[in-house]
């Protein structure tokens, strides 16, 4: 059973010609995901056709393993941007519910003749599709010689172990806070961004303002620390030293927060978009033994990110 809203969604997104597609839900668009997309496209412009992909919101998991916790790597909306970025002509976001699961593959694959003029569905070799996973590479070969589309299988982008690229490994390495192995797997830096709220306003009395930036809770974020980052402000990519963590020299009970100090800057941002870029961590979350030796380690960690950023060039993202 296809949904009415999955349909309408398909259509709007419609290139009006036919087409070459890929699905998934595309989380983080890390290098294995980029490569899938990219394929697409130059295998559409080999073909004549148009190039789209589709991609599931929230995550198929998050429907059917509600007990489950689902962090995403990226929002939707950079999701998006990303996706588009790799030479596609089209997106469409697909809600996926409760109702949409119990869609079978043949159903679905119907309605992307019927709405996208599906011309080549190109996917990976563990890819599934539908109701109990039964749109596999070899049912929906089937399809394709009943209903005229054709379906190409490719090999998935694997890492120096030979390890596919997965959300999954983006999702462990940010929560050792391991950076700078998230950035090899992504092909860019990792980044969170969101408005800029009002703190507790201690770092301003201690003579390093921070902005808080609020993020969604359904963001996978770095382990407590601190890093070395760039912030993306109106006037273009500054050198910036982020602590993630919940302030236990204060132990105020604020919760988790994300004070990202900005160097040499000191403009008030509040209710900005901010984007923060993750290039190091420099170390751990700590409890200081009082303001003073936590002031001492501020200045020292900002000394390093300052160092470590200046060779680099914090435009290329």
């Amino acid at each position: 059973m296809v949904t009415d809203l999955a349909r309408e969604e398909l259509r709007r997104a419609a290139t009006g010609r036919p087409t070459a597609l890929t699905i998934g839900v595309f989380d983080g668009v890390h290098r294995g995901h980029q490569a899938v997309l990219k394929h697409v496209a130059e295998s559409a412009r080999r073909h004549g056709l148009a190039a789209a992909a589709i991609t599931f919101h929230p995550h198929p998991k998050q429907v059917l393993r509600p007990d489950l916790t689902t962090e995403y790597v990226t929002s939707l909306e950079d999701r998006l941007s990303l996706i588009m970025q790799t030479g596609l002509d089209a997106v469409a976001t697909v809600s996926f519910t409760s109702e949409f699961s119990l869609t079978d593959a043949g159903d679905f694959v119907r309605m992307l003749v019927e709405e996208f003029q599906l011309a080549r569905l190109i996917i990976g070799e563990d890819f599934a599709l539908g109701r109990q996973r039964g749109g596999d590479p070899e049912t929906l070969s089937a399809l394709g010689r009943e209903l005229g589309f054709e379906v190409e299988v490719i090999e998935l982008l694997t890492n120096d172990s030979t390890d596919k690229v997965s959300s999954t490994q983006i999702r462990d390495s940010l929560a050792e806070g391991n950076v700078s192995h998230v950035a090899d797997l992504l092909g860019r830096r990792f980044s969170l961004h969101g408005p800029v709220i009002v703190g507790f306003k201690r770092g301003r009395s201690i003579g390093f303002a921070t902005a808080n930036v609020a993020v969604g809770n359904d963001r996978a974020i770095p382990a407590p620390g601190v890093y070395a980052t760039i912030a993306h402000l109106d006037s273009g990519p500054t050198p910036s030293v982020t602590n993630i963590g919940v302030r236990p020299t204060f132990d105020d009970g604020g919760g988790l927060s994300i004070e990202c100090h900005i160097i040499d800057f000191d403009d008030d941002i509040y209710g900005q978009d901010l984007r923060v870029e993750f290039v190091e961590r420099l170390r751990g979350e700590r409890k200081f033994d009082g303001v003073d030796a936590l002031v001492e380690q501020i200045g020292k960690d900002r000394d390093a990110a300052r160092e470590l950023l200046a060779g680099m060039s914090i435009g290329a993202r």
